[in-house]
């Protein structure tokens, strides 16, 4: 993402002054001279810092300081005036002390030298850490999104479901990692905000699919802390009712140490959840340390082989070892076995000889927009298939390594 420094100052040549440092330093520069002006420019060009004048016509520079503590901001802003030491102090602490990233306070006139160097610095800064009023941010400003990643038959190929994967989208950072929106979330009111949006978004696009003929089920992951809520399969069952979709075409997954570890409160939740009709796939399989016993209690419907085997398989005989006891012990308790993360040819064609019945992964394809399926679907050639008299390779898919992916 480029650097860009959004400047306010009483001063049009001033403004200009600090430009042109600017631009050496490497930033993409705008510049304002009135409060309005930029604000609007904060809010349509999100900058990722900012120089501010103390004296603004119809306003001032605390004001505006309290301005972007409502709005959140996170660019580290240098503040600049005419004003003497204590008063930049002052404004300093206003700042610091309410949240706001005060990079510095220097008093003009600067040194050109002096000031290319504290901007130049900004340019190489870490970005200050997300925290919550950025989650609640980016739900309320659409940066918020759903990708699918393609579930397909390892027999033969078919499209036979998806999983729904969440994007955060962040003006400034780009693609933020789904593990960092879960880290954040986790034991907040917004987790749940969060699972419902998802949930919701799954629901409409599967019944978008279902009007062009692709009639699949989607998987949704559900955290942990949502095993505690007595209510979540009533909410469910209300967002397929609402949204006109079955229940069994909404797969929920929920991770196996998570299933394993609330092990009371999930056998509530998950029974009522299976007695409602909503198929149930335990994610991230093997990386628990799940007893049969207790794996046998929870009202599972799939099972899904954790990535980290699956890409090791090939290569090492431990990886291996446990694919074929996760495949085996699926088919001895009537579950159905998926694998994630096949990013190769190779992959795909081991696990469809070992008899595991779906899978996923970049092999196949990567996670897309939902209304991108069907001309997914329509360009599809599996890179290997079984036949009646044996298997036959029909065409190595190219190598790919992939990025872990959201949920």
């Amino acid at each position: 993402m480029s650097n860009r420094l959004l400047i306010i100052d009483d001063e049009p040549e001033f403004g200009n002054f600090v430009e042109r440092i600017a631009q050496d330093a490497g930033f993409d520069v705008r510049v304002t001279t009135r409060a309005e002006d930029f604000k609007d420019a904060f809010k349509q060009w999100m900058p990722t810092a900012i120089v501010l004048d103390l004296v603004i016509p119809e306003t001032d520079g605390i004001e505006l300081l309290r301005w972007l503590i409502s709005e959140n901001c996170q660019a580290p802003v240098v503040i600049l005036s005419g004003f003497d030491a204590r008063i930049l102090d002052a404004a300093r602490r206003v700042g610091r002390e309410r949240g706001l990233n005060i990079a510095c306070a220097l008093m003009k006139p600067v040194r050109a030298g002096d000031l290319k160097e504290r901007l130049t610095a900004l340019c190489k800064a870490e970005p200050a850490a997300l925290n919550l009023l950025d989650l609640e941010r980016a739900l309320r400003n659409g940066e918020m999104f759903i990708f699918y990643q393609p579930k397909v038959s390892l027999e033969n190929g078919a499209l036979v479901g998806t999983e729904a994967l969440l994007r955060w989208l962040h003006p400034q950072r780009g693609v933020v990692p789904t593990d960092q929106i879960i880290t954040l979330a986790e034991n907040t009111p917004l987790a749940e905000l969060i699972g419902e949006f998802v949930m919701r978004q799954a629901l409409a696009q599967q019944k978008a699919w279902a009007r062009e003929g692709m009639d699949l089920p989607v998987s949704v992951n559900v955290s942990a802390a949502s095993l505690y809520d007595e209510k979540l399969a009533d909410r469910i069952a209300s967002l397929c009712a609402h949204e006109e979709v079955s229940p069994e075409k909404l797969i929920v997954e929920i991770t196996e140490s998570a299933a394993m570890s609330h092990a009371v409160e999930a056998l509530d939740i998950l029974t009522r959840l299976r007695i409602k009709g909503f198929p149930l796939s335990i994610d991230d399989f093997g990386t628990g340390f799940s007893s049969l016993t207790r794996l046998q209690r929870v009202p599972a419907t799939e099972i899904k082989i954790d990535r980290s085997f699956v890409s090791e398989a090939p290569t090492s005989q431990a990886a291996l070892a446990i694919v074929k006891s996760v495949i085996g012990l699926a088919k001895n308790m009537n579950l159905t076995c998926v694998a994630e993360g096949i990013e190769s040819a190779r992959h795909y064609r081991m696990l469809s000889e070992l008899g595991c019945e779906a899978g996923q992964g970049y092999a196949i394809a990567k996670p897309l927009a939902g209304d991108k399926l069907g001309a997914w679907k329509n360009t599809w050639v599996p890179p290997y298939q079984k036949r009646r008299y044996g298997p036959r390779k029909i065409e190595s898919a190219p190598e790919e390594k992939s990025q872990q992916s959201l949920a």
